[in-house]
């Protein structure tokens, strides 16, 4: 990947100010901020993909947390699902450390890279299909610059349904509609492999829908096919 290339890409995603609902959304919470983060300056601007640039695994998220990411101002940082995720990570030796709590935390990705499909936090965690549809151009660009990537995880519904339909605008309909399942594998038109995997969200993880040995399975299972 040219990394001036991607450092251009960043730059934009950070001055967006396209949709004014998640605008809006994204300052109220910087200046309502959680009782525990009351001192913290929120980072409060869309959130930007991190890992390695020559990563053939792309993990791709929802979006920032409220008090995660659009507190600490990078991605899966500094929340529960973050905490989760780590820990699963690290096991599966695809990062250095097994916490993500700051943006200066010392976190390396070992060829990984993990953005999400939409960069700023919705109301509720539940963005609107024109919220979606305006900021797909830069999630394609990400993917189109990820030219290493081999495979992609897709961290929930909402994120694999983005995924899905960036490639049916670059390469038309599939023959059969790729369907949502925690540890499915999809070949996608360009010969990457689309896998499906619930979002460590809590309430994920506290229902047991999603445990830790599942998603280290999971993730040693795309270790092996990359």
């Amino acid at each position: 990947m040219n990394l001036e290339t991607i450092k251009s890409l960043n730059k934009e995603i950070v001055g967006c100010s396209l949709c004014d609902r998640l605008v809006v959304f994204r300052e109220k919470i910087s200046k309502i901020k959680r009782k525990e983060y009351i001192n913290e300056e929120y980072w409060g601007k869309p959130i930007t993909g991190f890992g390695d640039n020559n990563a053939k695994i792309l993990i791709v998220g929802l979006a920032p947390a409220a008090h995660g990411g659009t507190r600490t101002g990078r991605v899966f940082t500094g929340d529960k699902s973050s905490q989760f995720l780590y820990e699963c990570l690290y096991e599966a030796e695809l990062s250095n450390q097994p916490y993500s709590i700051s943006a200066d935390d010392g976190l390396k990705l070992r060829n990984s890279y993990i953005t999400t499909a939409l960069k700023c936090v919705p109301p509720g965690d539940k963005p609107t299909s024109n919220e979606l549809k305006t900021c797909s151009s830069y999630f394609k660009t990400e993917l189109s610059l990820l030219v290493k990537s081999k495979i992609i995880i897709t961290l929930g519904k909402v994120a694999f349904d983005a995924t899905v339909r960036y490639y049916i605008d670059a390469y038309g309909k599939f023959e059969k509609k790729p369907a949502f399942s925690h540890g499915s594998l999809i070949k996608l038109p360009d010969n990457k492999i689309l896998v499906s995997c619930y979002h460590p969200s809590p309430r994920n993880v506290n229902t047991g829908r999603l445990n830790k040995d599942m998603m280290v399975s999971l993730f040693k299972k795309v270790i092996k096919l990359v």
